[in-house]
């Protein structure tokens, strides 16, 4: 299964600017992931159009009807593997720790979060943090980026860095 992870989007507008080869993985993707801060709606209904599935969590900057129509947290299976997504909160530094205290009685195998803007994709003990970074704001970070994920026999996540200039 081939998904992708947006996040942070920050009132992307139409999806069509998405920025690098992005639109073309969300089209052949099984599942596409967002993690919160859309802030705007749009966005939101764009990808349900051109994506096969989308799942999506509310973050901290999404407006009030987003926050009413997405859940903080999500919780699913795919084949053998327990995936939880949540936007994250609080200081970035801490993520982790939160984040861990957020799914301890889930137990996920991976765990994709945003809200940091940084990317970030290290297994923690048994469970695998994903973080696709922003498409848009490098304000923690050095490079925008999305994530692709391949779940087959085993989980392999990577961070593909975009060129917005």
């Amino acid at each position: 299964m081939k998904i992708v992870v947006i996040s942070d989007t920050h009132i992307c507008g139409k999806i069509d600017k998405f920025p690098g080869n992005l639109l073309d993985d969300i089209k052949s993707a099984d599942l596409v992931i967002h993690t919160g801060d859309f802030v705007e709606e749009e966005c939101l209904k764009g990808l349900k159009v051109i994506a096969k599935e989308v799942r999506a969590v509310h973050g901290n900057m999404d407006s009030e009807d987003l926050k009413k129509k997405l859940p903080e947290k999500d919780v699913f299976k795919i084949g053998a593997y327990k995936i939880a997504i949540a936007h994250g909160s609080g200081a970035p530094n801490n993520i982790i720790s939160a984040l861990t205290e957020t799914f301890k009685l889930e137990h996920p195998n991976l765990i994709i979060f945003g809200h940091s803007h940084t990317a970030f994709n290290q297994k923690i003990k048994d469970t695998l943090f994903f973080n696709a970074g922003s498409l848009f704001d490098k304000l923690y970070s050095k490079f925008n980026s999305y994530g692709l994920i391949e779940i087959n026999d085993g989980i392999e996540a990577k961070i593909i860095k975009i060129n917005n200039e």
